[in-house]
C-alpha cells in the first residue's frame, strides 16, 4: 500500500537521494585513501615497497604515473611504462622519461630515512638502476617534503618571493651541472613568458586529439578517481567532483578556448617567479636528469612553504620552444619544464596506484 503511494516523483527524489548518500560515501572514501596514500616516508618493511610508495608520489604528467619498478639484485630498476604513453601531447616520450627522473630522484631523497644508502646509474635508453645497502638511518628536508608536494592550479600571492627563497630554489634546481635552471622574476620577462604560455595553450586547445587524450585522463567523479587511482581528479585540479556522464557532457561546455585563456591569464598574472629548467643533453638520459632537479626545486620549494605548478605548454608545442629557450637563454637546449612559482592554497591531492601495482620481479 505505501509503495502504491510513492508516485514517479518519489522515487527519482529517493534515488536522487541514494546518488547523494553515494557521492558522500565515496568522497570520504578518497579522503581518507588520499591520506594514506600521501603519508611521509617512514621504515615499514620491506624497505623496496616503501621505496616504491615513495617514488609513485612524484610529479608526472596528466598522472598517467607511467612507470613500472623492477626488483633486481642490487635493488631496483626503472622502467617506462609504455602502456601509460600520452603520444598526443607528448609524441616523443619527453615527459614520460622526465617522470622516471623525478620519481628517481624521489627515491634517492626517501632512502636515508628508511635507513638505505641509495647511488643511480641511467644508461642512454633512460633506463635507471638504483643501488641500495643499509645505512644509518637520518632525514632530511627534501625527504620530510615528498609527502606534502602537490602540484596546484589554484592562484597564488603575487607578493615577490624573498631573494633568500630564491636563491635556494636555484641551489637546489641548479645542483647537476648537466642541467641548467633559470629563475624568471621580472616583471618584463614574466610577462613575455605568460605571453608564450598562452599562446601554446591556445594551440593545444585547437587540437583534437590534444584535447581527446585530455578528457581520457580526467576523473570527474570520486569514484572514477577511486576506482583506477590515476588521472586527473576534478577536485584536485579547483573543480567540483560530478557524476562522470555529468563530468563528460559539460566538459566541451566549459573547456573552451576563451574560458581557459581567461583562467590562466589571471593564474600566470598572479605568479610572482616562474622556473624554466633544460638539460644538457638531448634525449631520455638527459629527460631523466631534467626529471631529477624539476623534483629538487619542487622539493625545496615545499620545504619553503612554496606552491608549485607545472606550465609546460610552450616545451609541448614544438613551435614555441625556440621562443622560450631564446626568453630563458638556453642557448641551442630543448627547455625540459615550466614551473609556476609562490605562496597559494594547498590543492585536494592526486591519488597513486599501490606499489603492488607497479613492482615486478627482473626479467631474465
Amino acid at each position: 500500500m505505501r509503495r502504491a503511494l510513492i508516485g514517479a516523483g518519489g522515487l527519482a527524489a529517493l534515488a536522487g537521494g541514494g546518488a547523494w548518500l553515494l557521492r558522500r560515501r565515496d568522497a570520504a572514501a578518497y579522503d581518507r585513501l588520499a591520506v594514506e596514500t600521501w603519508r611521509p616516508p617512514r621504515m615499514a618493511p620491506p624497505l623496496l615497497r616503501e621505496l616504491v610508495r615513495c617514488a609513485t608520489l612524484a610529479p608526472n604528467s596528466h598522472n598517467t604515473q607511467p612507470w613500472r619498478f623492477a626488483l633486481a639484485a642490487e635493488g631496483l630498476r626503472l622502467l617506462p611504462d609504455p602502456a601509460r604513453r600520452t603520444p598526443a601531447v607528448d609524441p616523443d616520450d619527453h615527459h614520460l622519461f622526465a617522470s622516471l627522473g623525478c620519481a628517481l630522484e624521489t627515491m634517492l631523497q626517501a632512502a636515508p630515512v628508511l635507513g638505505l644508502r641509495a647511488e643511480a646509474a641511467v644508461d642512454g635508453a633512460g633506463i635507471a638502476t638504483l643501488r641500495v645497502s643499509p645505512a644509518p638511518a637520518r632525514g632530511n628536508d627534501l625527504a620530510a617534503a615528498i609527502a606534502r608536494r602537490h602540484s596546484t592550479r589554484l592562484p597564488f600571492d603575487p607578493a615577490p618571493l624573498p631573494a633568500a627563497d630564491l636563491a635556494s630554489l636555484e641551489q637546489a634546481g641548479g645542483a647537476d651541472p648537466a642541467v641548467g635552471l633559470v629563475l624568471v622574476s621580472a616583471p618584463a620577462a614574466r610577462a613575455t613568458l605568460a605571453e608564450l604560455i598562452i599562446a601554446a595553450n591556445r594551440a593545444q586547445i585547437r587540437d583534437a586529439a590534444f584535447v581527446a587524450e585530455l578528457l581520457s585522463w580526467i576523473r570527474f567523479s570520486h569514484a572514477a578517481a577511486l576506482a583506477r587511482r590515476d588521472g586527473l581528479f576534478a577536485g584536485s585540479m579547483g573543480n567540483p567532483a560530478v557524476p562522470e556522464a555529468i563530468g563528460r557532457r559539460i566538459f566541451p561546455l566549459v573547456f573552451t578556448e576563451a574560458a581557459e585563456t581567461r583562467r590562466l591569464a589571471r593564474l600566470l598574472d598572479a605568479t610572482p617567479a616562474f622556473a624554466v629548467l633544460a638539460a644538457a643533453e638531448a634525449g631520455p638520459r638527459g629527460w631523466v636528469a631534467a626529471g631529477r632537479a624539476a623534483q629538487r626545486l619542487c622539493l625545496r620549494a615545499t620545504a619553503l612553504g612554496l606552491a608549485t605548478s607545472w606550465v609546460n605548454q610552450p616545451v609541448e608545442v614544438a613551435a614555441m620552444r625556440p621562443a622560450l629557450a631564446a626568453l630563458a637563454g638556453l642557448g641551442d637546449r630543448r627547455p625540459d619544464f615550466v614551473l609556476r612559482l609562490g605562496r597559494g592554497p594547498a590543492a585536494p591531492p592526486s591519488l597513486r596506484r599501490p606499489p603492488q601495482d607497479v613492482m615486478a620481479e627482473e626479467q631474465a
